[in-house]
């Protein structure tokens, strides 16, 4: 396995695009082509090729070629650990909001 931090810096940077975001979303609706994720994008064909090329190299997604077609996928369970790292640190703010919340609150004068 990869080296986690390294590897939610290139989730979070692949996720930080709105056209790979979109390029994700349809992938949760199954395998596509790189046709198929070109269509509703505005953009040429290398430039959707270069985003592919981030969200794999990410772990995000993966891809087969089979003839002429490269047929991606999402990668099941990478975004497990974008979702752990939110869910140990959302505990952790949240912590510190009730913290904040309870000083507050001690501090009014009555």
């Amino acid at each position: 396995m990869m080296d986690e931090p390294a590897t939610l810096d290139e989730m979070f940077h692949a996720l930080s695009d709105r056209s790979r975001r979109g390029m994700v979303d349809r992938l949760g609706r199954g395998p596509a082509s790189v046709s198929e994720l070109a269509e509703p994008l505005s953009m040429a064909l290398p430039t959707v090729m270069k985003h592919l090329a981030v969200l794999e190299r990410s772990g995000l997604v993966h891809s087969e070629k089979s003839g002429r077609v490269r047929t991606y996928r999402l990668e099941a369970g990478a975004l497990g650990q974008v979702e752990r790292w939110l869910a140990e640190h959302k505990a952790s703010w949240n912590a510190s909001f009730d913290r904040l919340e309870r000083f507050l609150s001690d501090d009014q004068p009555e």
